[in-house]
């Protein structure tokens, strides 16, 4: 149940980007739900692989290159979801970086109604 609402708080999050930020689009809510799922499945499955890949850089920019690998992460899944559109590398890294900032603020907020309950 909090692996689908957490899913359901990322396609909003993906709805609310792609209406902030020029150069991404989505063609409707159902494409974003798509695009959270893609997003959750690269992040699982392919996500480590490239990290792995890429430890060296990694350690030597003293992590930033994390951020390099969550815009590649968002860059497959717009060619692997059509109707989810990123126009460049820029774009899809403010786009992960602002994406990792909407989640982080929403599941903080699922986690402070977890606890008054």
């Amino acid at each position: 149940m909090k692996f689908i609402l957490k899913l359901l708080l990322t396609a909003i999050a993906v709805l609310a980007l792609a209406n902030i930020l020029p150069g991404v689009k989505v063609l409707d809510y159902t494409t974003a739900l798509i695009v959270a799922v893609t997003i959750s499945l690269l992040n699982m499955f392919v996500k480590p692989i490239l990290i792995f890949f890429t430890l060296p850089a990694t350690i030597i920019s003293l992590g930033l290159f994390l951020f390099v690998i969550n815009a590649v992460i968002v860059m497959i899944a717009g060619k692997l979801v059509s109707g989810f559109i990123v126009s460049g590398f820029f774009t899809a890294f403010l786009f992960s970086i602002l994406l990792s900032f909407f989640r982080t603020l929403l599941f903080s907020i699922i986690k402070e109604e977890e606890k008054n309950t």
